[in-house]
């Protein structure tokens, strides 16, 4: 019956991936390793239940890279913090849904920014080794490098994607993600685009992630949005780059505010997505997870204002 579902929802989509983010077992940063329940959480099945129900297909998983290998990049796994991802991945997958596995660390380990390529290769490796038959699991390098040299940039999303393909994951679609917070809107005027159309996969299966927020000066911390028209404006010149560079994206973060102006907003942006549907993938709300209580992004079933009113607005650019 899951296959017929899910066979029968895919003939429905708009756009290949509707999703949300999933965090908290990246909180408390900084405290490493941390107590589970007090500085850092995992996410409840019965919520993923809910939102599968609603028509996601994608759950982008946040967790924190010094939980996973302490200490250092090529060390070894934290079992119980891998068993609890595994589980997560697992639980996703055999729902019929793609589970995104996303280090949230803005291209920095123990707080430091990565310059040893060859070891964030290795890191790459081992962890993709651990799911390379799995043919639901996505690969995200890592969120949001930012204030970075652009040819590091290049070169740890490249050592990323070779350390996958090197563990025997081929099938896999990965997600290259770019400095300056992968910010859609300056994806071509940060240097971004020119650097990283260069990135080569044998696999050929990049899907580049930008995220994209509707306020002010783009950082997501603000309830209200500029226009009623400023994600798709956000959007053009991004569209414009995949289009003429035959690539494909997803935007792996946006929100707006519970207003008539952001729902507006956000409506207009989603459908441009869908009306270009050939470079977009889709687009993964943030954020949810046990503990965003009264976060004005917060789409946690079955509180969150995002949940309660946001999403029913939006769903339908996704799913028919």
């Amino acid at each position: 019956m899951l296959a017929l579902a899910s066979s029968a929802l895919a003939q429905t989509r708009k756009l290949k991936w509707f999703g949300i983010n999933e965090s908290g077992a990246e909180f408390g940063e900084g405290t490493y390793p941390g107590t589970y329940g007090k500085h850092y959480i995992w996410y409840d099945y019965n919520t993923i239940d809910q939102f599968i129900a609603q028509g996601m297909n994608m759950f982008r998983l946040n967790f924190g890279m010094e939980r996973l290998t302490p200490n250092t990049l090529t060390g070894a796994f934290d079992q119980y913090y891998l068993g609890n991802l595994t589980e997560q991945v697992n639980y996703i997958t055999k729902k019929g849904a793609y589970a995104m596995i996303q280090p949230h660390n803005y291209g920095r380990f123990y707080s430091n920014i990565i310059t040893d390529t060859a070891g964030f290769k290795t890191w790459w490796q081992n962890l993709a080794a651990k799911f390379k038959d799995n043919e639901l699991v996505v690969f995200d390098t890592n969120n949001e490098y930012h204030d970075m040299d652009q040819t590091l940039v290049f070169n740890l999303n490249q050592a990323a994607i070779d350390g996958v393909r090197a563990a025997g994951a081929t099938k896999q679609y990965i997600t290259p993600e770019g400095n300056s917070w992968s910010g859609a809107w300056t994806w071509v005027s940060s240097g971004n685009g020119a650097s990283l159309v260069n990135l080569e996969d044998p696999q050929n299966k990049l899907v580049y992630q930008m995220h994209q927020y509707l306020d002010t000066d783009g950082s997501g911390t603000h309830a209200e949005c500029v226009s009623t028209t400023i994600f798709k404006e956000r959007l053009q010149a991004a569209t414009k780059w995949l289009k003429d560079n035959k690539k494909v994206g997803v935007i792996g973060e946006y929100a707006g505010g519970n207003n008539t102006q952001c729902i507006t907003a956000l409506q207009d942006g989603l459908k441009y997505l869908g009306e270009n549907s050939d470079v977009w993938y889709g687009a993964l709300w943030w954020a949810a997870g046990p503990w965003w209580a009264d976060y004005m992004y917060n789409m946690e079933p079955s509180s969150g204002t995002a949940w309660k009113i946001v999403l029913p607005k939006i769903k339908s650019y996704f799913v028919s």
